[in-house]
């Protein structure tokens, strides 16, 4: 049963899901899902394994990735590049906020 757009799945940062779930939450074949794990996009659990699992986090990545290739039409290597630099930026906006909490308040 895929997800529509509007459709919520409640999921915890602890959860991991299978790449079967992936393919199906995401709106992404497998091909492609397989091609942002080869490119860095994404990664699995443990991804050596023969069945990989990943952090619940992903599929807000993936879907984005869906919608990017969508608008976009953008080839996986593209996309991969793009979520990328997306997750670089939100670690370095995390980043800034973690630095910005530490500051005194008068000086912010």
């Amino acid at each position: 049963m895929a997800l529509e757009p509007a459709e919520t799945l409640w999921l915890t940062a602890e959860q991991q899901i299978s790449f079967a779930e992936l393919v199906e939450f995401s709106g992404l074949t497998e091909a492609e899902l397989r091609e942002l794990v080869e490119y860095g996009a994404i990664v699995p659990v443990d991804p050596g394994s023969s069945q990989w699992t990943f952090q619940a986090r992903c599929l807000a990545t993936v879907r984005a990735a869906c919608r990017l290739r969508a608008s976009f039409e953008l080839e996986p290597h593209g996309v991969a590049l793009v979520i990328s630099l997306l997750e670089r930026i939100r670690d370095l906006e995390a980043q800034l906020n973690a630095l910005n909490a530490r500051l005194p308040r008068h000086t912010r």
